[in-house]
Formats: structure tokens, sequence, C-alpha cells
């Protein structure tokens, strides 16, 4: 309960300081006064006042107090919201496949794909787990563990499930390999090749991929950055096309990052449950949310089994285990058959290094750490891009997670951006692999969760470089054409 009155008094304070209440340089209440303000200990809004300094808002004085740093304020807009377009059949992959394949040559800074750094993941307490596991439960970590998976795993899911409000029976716990196979056992089990489903644009390009590989036609609703889906944008489509499944995060979204407000996600729920259209919620970064407590997942609302959930290990404990899971009850034995006759279910050894590291309690203290450090480090991400990259770019506001997305000015072609940058052996991932239009050709989306440093902070400046160049030359050739037009008038 103290933790969590911590965590909410440093929330409002981090509001208090975004919104200009308190301004660069000036003083925040005293630790006396706010303990007073509040009701609770010194030692509470001392754990509060630490959260902070770990976000870089505040910084402490010795014998003064603490004080809002003197950094810049975040002032570029927001992306805008996408346009509405009809279905289609996903073409996609290739051009995915070529960008993830230059992204993963060696010496690259990593500001591309989606994966945290391993100074962020537990590689010491998981080694010293996997060790034990492997010493003392060889015969059963190196035999086949069949569908629906490692029974004290599922347990423990289900008792991680508790953090996102939802309660659910250990019993409709599936594990899996990652939160791909995740979602793709949730899609064969709901839908058909040739199926239409509905999904945020912009998505997640791994569920592109997957869309493409099931032969299922997509219909992309737009999603606000702040907020997410649009819920009277997919009233529309629901009544105007055959849609079988809603593909969706709810919180910390990728790439935008947005978090559907608690109002909104039960409206969500209601609606496609009066339709009784399955919604297949991907909260893999869930466990990242900044007001963890707060926030809840789709699944909390779920009274009708309509939400299939999915999500992983891989960005809180270590991607390498592909330790994912889903829960459903509907679905279940149908996906559970799906599992059988494919990969049969997780790796027992990853099942059981994952079990014993829960169990021993490390993990809800991993997680405050990291929590902190992809906040301030999504901070420093974002003033750099405001202050290195071209005027007019605009910025999300994350409220969970390490990703960015980012909109630049005058059309600028993120997929030359991506390939100019490779010479710098910088990698980024361009818009145009989160959508099957070409609504996001200008946008970018980058991975914070490597350590602030002069090298990252050296790799957005030269980012910066060139996009302003690139920026640059459009408009000089568009001036070139816009003469040639004249002329040709004329």
């Amino acid at each position: 309960m103290s933790s969590l009155l911590y965590q909410k008094i440093a929330s409002q304070l981090a509001e208090d300081i975004q919104s200009g209440v308190y301004q660069p340089g000036e003083r925040v209440p005293s630790v006396r006064k706010l303990s007073t303000q509040k009701g609770v200990s010194h030692a509470t809004v001392l754990q509060a006042y630490a959260t902070l300094e770990d976000q870089g808002l505040i910084h402490a004085r010795p014998q003064s107090g603490y004080y809002v740093h003197q950094t810049p304020a975040l002032t570029a807009p927001t992306p805008a919201i996408a346009r509405v377009e009809a279905p289609y059949a996903v073409t996609r992959s290739s051009i995915i496949t070529q960008i993830l394949r230059q992204a993963r040559r060696e010496g690259i800074i990593p500001l591309g794909a989606a994966v945290p750094s391993s100074e962020f993941l537990p590689l010491r307490a998981l080694h010293q787990q996997m060790s034990k596991v492997t010493r003392f439960h060889g015969q059963k970590a190196f035999s086949y563990t069949f569908s629906p998976g490692y029974e004290p795993l599922r347990r423990q899911v289900a008792i991680r499930m508790r953090d996102a409000g939802a309660v659910v029976d250990p019993g409709n716990v599936v594990i899996t390999n990652g939160c791909v196979e995740a979602l793709q056992l949730s899609l064969r089990a709901v839908t058909k090749p040739g199926d239409l489903i509905a999904t945020e644009s912009p998505s997640y390009y791994g569920l592109v991929q997957l869309c493409e590989l099931l032969e299922l036609k997509v219909v992309e609703i737009p999603s606000d950055p702040d907020t997410g889906l649009s819920l009277e944008t997919l009233q529309s489509a629901l009544e105007q096309w055959p849609i079988k499944a809603l593909v969706l995060t709810a919180r910390a979204g990728n790439p935008m990052g947005a978090t559907m407000p608690e109002h909104r996600q039960r409206k969500l729920v209601s609606m496609m449950a009066q339709r009784n259209l399955p919604i297949i919620e991907d909260d893999i970064y869930g466990e990242l949310m900044f007001d963890h407590g707060q926030s809840k997942a789709l699944k909390a609302f779920d009274c009708s089994d309509t939400v299939i959930y999915c999500s992983s290990f891989s960005k809180t404990i270590s991607p390498g285990l592909r330790a994912g899971w889903l829960i459903t009850k509907r679905y279940q034995e149908q996906i559970e058959k799906l599992q059988t006759f494919t990969t049969l279910s997780a790796c027992s050894v990853s099942q059981m290094a994952v079990t014993a590291y829960l169990e021993n309690g490390g993990y809800d203290r991993h997680l405050r750490h990291i929590r902190q450090e992809y906040c301030k480090n999504l901070s420093l991400f974002q003033l750099a891009v405001q202050q290195f990259f071209p005027e007019g770019t605009q910025i999300t506001r994350p409220k969970g997670g390490f990703i960015l997305w980012i909109s630049l000015p005058g059309g600028v072609d993120t997929l030359t951006l991506f390939n100019r940058a490779l010479t710098h052996n910088i990698s980024i991932c361009p818009g145009v692999v989160f959508s099957n239009s070409d609504q996001f050709n200008h946008c970018l989306r980058l991975n914070c969760g490597i350590p602030w440093n002069r090298a990252a902070e050296q790799a957005v400046m030269t980012l910066g470089v060139l996009a302003k160049q690139l920026l640059q030359e459009k408009e000089q050739t568009d001036l070139l054409l816009d003469a040639a037009q004249v002329r040709k008038a004329s």
C-alpha cells in the first residue's frame, strides 16, 4: 500500500512539474510540508522524491531542499491522427524483413528494434536460477512440457495479472513462445484465411507480418497518440465491414505509446461484447507503465470472455527466453490444440527458470528500477529530439514502455533516413513498416531502452543532422518542380 502511495505522490508532482505549476529552478514543497499536506510519513515523501530524482525531474540541494531541474520544457506537438482507409491485403513483409536484417548488423547503435539493453535485464539473477533449475531439476527441464505449459508458471502469471486489474484462473493461462506466438495462436483461433480484422493505425509491424502469413485482410482504425484507438471510427467500421476480430494494445501501445483511458476501455469491451466479437489484447508493455498500479488492462473489464489477453516477459526479463502467455477460456481448447500440433509449448528450461525467478521475489524490485530508468530515458530522448531535429518535428508522450514515435515535417522520407543512418552505424525503425498504407512514411520509431550516454546523444544528434539535410533536399526538389510547372504553364 505504501509503495503505491509514494508512486501516486510522485506521479502528481511530476504532472505539476510538467504542466508548469513548478517552474525549472523552483523549490518544491519540503519533505515536512508535503508530509503534512498528504498525511503520510516523511519516509513516503522521501521515496516519492527519490523517484522524481531518478526520472531527472528534481534534484536535492544540501541544507536547502529539492528543486526542479533547469531543463528545457518539452514543447514539440504530438503527431497527427491517421486517416481511415479501406480494408487491404497485407503486402509489407518483404520490406520489413529487409529493414530488420540491416538493423541487426554488428556494431549498430540499436535505436530501431524495440529490444531493451542487457543493462536493464536481470541477467545475473536469471543465470543463478537457470543454473539451479538445470542442476537440481535437469530431467524435467530437458523434457517436453506440453500445452498449456508449466503449471507453476501459469500460477505466477495469474498472480501478476492482479496488478493489471484482472482476476484470472491459472487454468486459463497458456504459456507460449513469446507474445508473437500468443498473437498468432489467438488469430488462428478466431479467424480463417480471407477474413477481415481491425487494428490500430499505426500498428505493430509484427502484427502486419502475421496478417500476411495468415492471409488476413486488415482495416486500420486511426489511433490518437494520447488516448489510443478511435472508438467512433471503430463503430463506423464495424457497421460497414464484416470484421471478425480486433487486435490492439490498450496500454503503452507500439509504436505510438498511447494508453486508452479507463472509461474508453470499458466502452470498447462493451461494444465488442455486444457483437460477440473477440478482442486480442497485446499488453506486452503493461508491466512497464510509469503509473504502475493505477492503469488497467482491457482484460480487467472483460465480464463475458471477450478479450484474449497476450503478453510476455520479453521486455522485462529477457527476450531470448521466449516466455509469453495468453489468457482465454472461450478459445482455450482450440488454442491448445493448435499449439500442440505446431510448437507443443514454450521451452521447458525457460519456463522453469522464469518461474524460479518470479518465486524468488526480486521481480517487483527489478520492475521499479527499470520503470524509473525508462521514464528518465524517454524524457532525455524527447528533449534531444526536440533540440536536434528539424523545427516542426512532432513527438509522442508515452506513459510507459521505452519507445518513442516521431513525425518529421515536410514529408521527409524516413526509409531514406534509415539507409543514411546505417552508414553512420545507427538503426531506426522507419514508419513505412507500421502500416500497409503510405501514411507514415515521414515517421519513425526510436528505441529508448538503451542507456542514455554520450554515444546515444551523439546518435540522436546525427539523426537530426541527417533529417535536416533530407528536409533541405526535399524543399529544393519541390522548388525545382514548382518552377518547372510554372514554365510549362507559361
